[in-house]
């Protein structure tokens, strides 16, 4: 009795058989790569990384008259999901569990004070100094604590990351990452430390000139 599966191997063209066979020997090739099974090849056919960059170019100087007064350390967990409208999650979709955590700084821009913003009495013992508000700088994402704890996508993904520049590219997250803690800095009152931070710096400094009263407000 001839069983289904000599049925179909008899039924199988010559070259769709020297396909499959093909097939069957790098997919076990590249596994035991993959699970060290075969010792060796992991290091045969390994990847080497140069760094052939050339020298950094300066481009400009900027003189800065900021007072950075406070800085502030923020980490989100970014959960993002792109999922197709007709398609399952497992032919197209993509997740992506991200840990991205960053920096704000806030600053008093000094440069905006004018000379009616600085009032000293005649004996020079009494100062009062008017500041603009304090602001927040743009959120800086640090690489080396920032990471993608998982990534999900769907096969026709996955077959496009073969043909893609920049497979797995994370700029999406990373993005996102940075709006949210943006947006985090905000409700933090981060501004408010970064004021009483400047007042305190200022009044040291000018008691150490031999100002007696100082006086620092905020505002337009």
């Amino acid at each position: 009795m001839t069983t289904p599966i000599k049925r179909i191997n008899q039924r199988m063209p010559g070259w769709a058989k020297a396909v499959s066979a093909l097939v069957l020997v790098l997919a076990v090739f590249f596994a035991g790569i993959r699970l060290s099974v075969l010792p060796g090849l992991k290091d045969l056919f390994g990847t080497e990384t140069n760094d052939r960059s050339g020298p950094a170019l300066l481009q400009s100087i900027q003189d800065m008259s900021r007072y950075e007064a406070a800085s502030g350390n923020f980490q989100i967990v970014v959960d993002l999901d792109k999922d197709a409208k007709f398609l399952p999650d497992a032919i197209r979709g993509t997740r992506t569990l991200y840990v991205g955590a960053g920096t704000v700084d806030a600053y008093v821009d000094l440069g905006e004070v004018g000379k009616d913003d600085v009032m000293v009495d005649d004996d020079r013992t009494s100062a009062t100094l008017r500041l603009p508000h304090a602001a927040l700088g743009k959120p800086s994402l640090d690489p080396d604590r920032s990471y993608a704890v998982s990534k999900q996508r769907g096969l026709l993904d996955r077959i496009g990351d073969l043909f893609s520049d920049n497979p797995n590219s994370e700029q999406a997250v990373q993005k996102l990452a940075v709006k949210h803690i943006g947006d985090a800095a905000k409700e933090s009152g981060l501004t408010a430390r970064a004021e009483k931070n400047t007042t305190d710096m200022l009044k040291g400094l000018l008691h150490s000139l031999g100002f007696k009263e100082v006086k620092v407000t905020y505002g337009a």
